[in-house]
């Protein structure tokens, strides 16, 4: 057992770097947290820890290696995120000012509140179609992880990590909507749905660069 427990604190000395290193995820919690509120931004945090189980997954299965191997799996997978991240870049350019409401939890109320299902759904999307996680956790679990570890273990590495994933985002999103944060997004409201537009289309850009290794 103890075998294990060191390679879990190994598998979380590494993640924990990515967990905190900007990228379109938290870009996309941030978006979430300024334009909709709390809420929203708590349920797409939900959404990209489910989508990392997603990726733990189909590594643990092998498919990770497949898709990794295949070149129009990849690219298929790439430019599916691309699309995905230039038309999320292109509805925050055009959204208008950011008009935060005044409740406790900096929570949007009646026509602009935003869907459970597509809070969620926003941010697995948001990771599910970004093909770097397949070379992530290949690499994690090629190197970190024996190959003699049970697969249902490595299924509860996963999970821990994509519980601490949420909860970190979780925190970002709480973070976002404290009083004095939201009033400070209203004031420049225009300017973060231009800036948040801008850097979701360059991760799009960036991403349309990556070439499978």
């Amino acid at each position: 057992m103890q075998q294990y427990l060191i390679e879990l604190l190994s598998v979380m000395a590494v993640f924990s770097f990515a967990i905190v290193a900007p990228g379109a995820d938290t870009a996309m919690v941030m978006r979430q947290a300024v334009m909709y509120g709390r809420r929203a931004a708590i349920l797409t945090s939900f959404g990209i820890g489910t989508s990392l189980l997603f990726h733990v997954s189909y590594t643990i299965l092998g498919l990770g290696l497949v898709i990794s191997k295949s070149i129009l799996l990849f690219n298929l997978i790439k430019w599916a995120g691309v699309a995905y991240l230039v038309f999320i870049g292109i509805q925050s350019l055009r959204a208008g000012p950011t008009v935060l409401p005044k409740g406790a939890n900096g929570d949007k109320t009646g026509q602009t509140e935003q869907s459970a299902r597509k809070a969620f759904l926003l941010g697995f999307l948001a990771n599910a179609l970004n093909p770097k996680p397949v070379f992530f956790f290949l690499s994690i679990f090629s190197t970190l992880i024996s190959h003699e570890t049970p697969a249902l273990l490595k299924a509860g590495y996963g999970l821990v990590m994509a519980s601490c994933l949420i909860a970190w985002f979780v925190g970002v999103s709480y973070f976002l909507t404290v009083p004095t944060m939201r009033a400070g997004f209203e004031r420049a409201g225009k300017w973060i749905n231009r800036t948040s537009g801008a850097i979701f289309i360059g991760f799009g850009l960036k991403l349309a660069a990556e070439k499978a290794g």
